[in-house]
């Protein structure tokens, strides 16, 4: 693709490209930023693009990208609130001990080295496996807790 042919898709399609991050949720501010940072990533990567009719679906794909891993970066620092109900009392170690329940041993045993603040590399070094082997077995224990849960809400509705 040349200079010229992208320059006219940029100009054909940056409006779109901010749409559509917009129809994700995105300010506008926000979706112009991103826009300009995907179609400039498109121009540095351009080597890669195999049909030039399909430039602004790469760039659209581009931005959803840089969008969603925005939001999940923002996400992990915004405050969370200091209790867990609107009756004055801290819930959260109340739910937490429920949870707790329903957890299989190994399951409660991980979440317990988590609770009292030990991070993934610690729990790995005392249970002598890898990093990656306690975010898997972390993945699969909050998804069998979550099983769990379903069917308790499913039961009693």
């Amino acid at each position: 693709m040349t200079q010229e042919g992208y320059a006219q898709a940029y100009q054909q399609g940056f409006n779109i490209t901010v749409r559509v991050l917009r129809s994700r949720g995105a300010s506008v501010d926000s979706a112009e930023d991103v826009a300009q940072a995907a179609w400039l990533r498109g121009w540095q990567k351009l080597d890669q693009l195999r049909d030039e009719g399909m430039v602004g679906r790469w760039i659209n794909t581009i931005a959803v990208n840089y969008y969603r891993r925005g939001s999940q970066y923002e996400a992990r620092y915004q405050p969370l609130p200091e209790l867990c109900g609107d009756i004055g009392i801290d819930l959260a170690p109340l739910d937490a001990a429920r949870i707790l329940k329903f957890c299989r041993p190994g399951d409660r045993m991980l979440f317990e080295h988590q609770l009292r603040g030990s991070t993934t590399k610690e729990i790995a070094s005392t249970l002598g496996v890898s990093t990656t082997a306690i975010r898997i077995r972390f993945s699969r224990a909050r998804r069998a807790v979550r099983a769990t849960f379903a069917d308790r809400v499913q039961r009693t509705a």
